[in-house]
């Protein structure tokens, strides 16, 4: 039987805290034994390939090819049955920035039928279980998305069927997907292979506290592919998290990991670009031996999914050109923010990339991204 570990009730007072912060998750989920076959499947379905680890090449210099990506945070459609009237129409404000060899998001709560949630009892105001309609993936598909990552504090939110549906329905909608463990999802992008690997500190992901294995598994990544690029969920949540600490960080008595000290593993183990979610706010940027780091791009969308007062509803669309050999050649943070119900419309005031360009400042100096006042993203 799956074990499930409950947090202890929460005060009033802390409840509404949390609401502010975004989203609260009440259980570690934990997958059974038998997805290791499915896992394979999985894993054929992308182009994924057994072979052992090996360091960067170092002989690529890069050349004339490029691969260029598009790249957001948390991204949720509503909740059934509180869902957009027109969710084909969710994303138009935006159209023209979702562009790229690949566009990633990461998938914040599931997108199936199954209405039991193992993870919120009966009645339980003070826990969020996110599930849209498995055809939302058509939207999201139509919106530009290619890739997506289950690596998250919600993707297990209506246990293994509801985690298998939504990988079922991002397959039959033609977007890619990552973050379950051992899972390296290979795709082809700008005449190169470009690996993805999602991870995030719980048992149906692959593992952001368990250093060694993440380790292997981004060498793994690096063997078989020209590019790769590691997603993580990482963080604590809240509008006053948007520094990266350097250090160990929790959030309702959960390790959510060093993120810093992850995304430089990642790095010196072979990964091209880091990808951060999470904390439902945007955080700086660095150059990390010659690689992005994006340590967190904020929540992108949520129909009734998050709060979006203040920080909690600006984010950006970070656009990224890499070199062929993985180095960040070129960059842009195209701001957002969240309006009314969820819906992410272009910012004229730039206040996302201001605030990115402030944090990776702050918190990273010299080797901070410079952003400048149209967004443009320069080591």
């Amino acid at each position: 039987m799956p074990e499930t570990r409950w947090l202890p009730a929460i005060p009033a007072a802390l409840l509404a805290a949390l609401l502010l912060s975004g989203c609260f998750d009440g259980t570690v989920r934990s997958p059974t034994e038998a997805r290791g076959n499915r896992q394979a499947h999985r894993h054929e379905h992308a182009g994924h390939r057994q072979g052992g680890g090996k360091g960067r090449r170092q002989g690529d210099q890069g050349g004339g090819d490029v691969v260029t990506l598009a790249a957001v945070g948390d991204t949720a459609m509503g909740v059934t049955s509180t869902l957009p009237a027109e969710p084909a129409t969710y994303f138009d404000p935006i159209e023209g920035e979702l562009k790229g060899d690949v566009v990633f998001g990461n998938l914040e709560g599931t997108l199936t039928d199954v209405s039991e949630s193992p993870k919120c009892g009966e009645g339980s105001s003070e826990c969020f279980a996110f599930r849209a309609p498995p055809e939302y993936a058509k939207y999201l598909a139509a919106a530009g998305f290619t890739l997506m990552s289950n690596a998250n504090n919600h993707s297990y939110d209506f246990g293994e069927a509801g985690e298998d549906e939504t990988i079922e329905a991002l397959h039959h909608a033609g977007i890619e997907q990552t973050g379950l463990p051992g899972e390296v999802t290979v795709v082809k992008a700008g005449g190169r292979k470009v690996a993805f690997v999602g991870f995030a500190p719980y048992s149906n992901t692959a593992s952001l506290t368990d250093l060694d294995a993440a380790r292997e598994l981004i060498r793994q990544a690096r063997e078989e592919a020209d590019i790769v690029v590691v997603a993580f969920h990482a963080g604590a949540e809240g509008s006053d998290r948007t520094h990266v600490t350097g250090e160990e960080e929790t959030y309702l008595g959960e390790d959510r990991g060093n993120a810093e000290a992850f995304a430089h593993m990642a790095i010196e183990a072979g990964a091209d670009l880091i990808l951060g979610s999470g904390p439902h706010v945007l955080r700086g940027m660095e150059i990390y031996r010659d690689r992005l780091v994006a340590y967190s791009l904020g929540n992108f969308s949520g129909f009734h999914n998050f709060s979006l007062e203040g920080v909690l509803g600006e984010t950006v669309v970070l656009h990224v050109t890499l070199a062929a050999n993985g180095s960040f050649r070129a960059g842009r943070l195209a701001s957002v923010r969240l309006v009314e119900e969820g819906q992410p419309v272009p910012d004229p005031e730039g206040a996302g990339a201001a605030l990115v360009a402030e944090l990776s400042r702050e918190d990273f100096g010299r080797h901070g991204v410079e952003v400048s006042s149209r967004g443009r993203v320069t080591p």
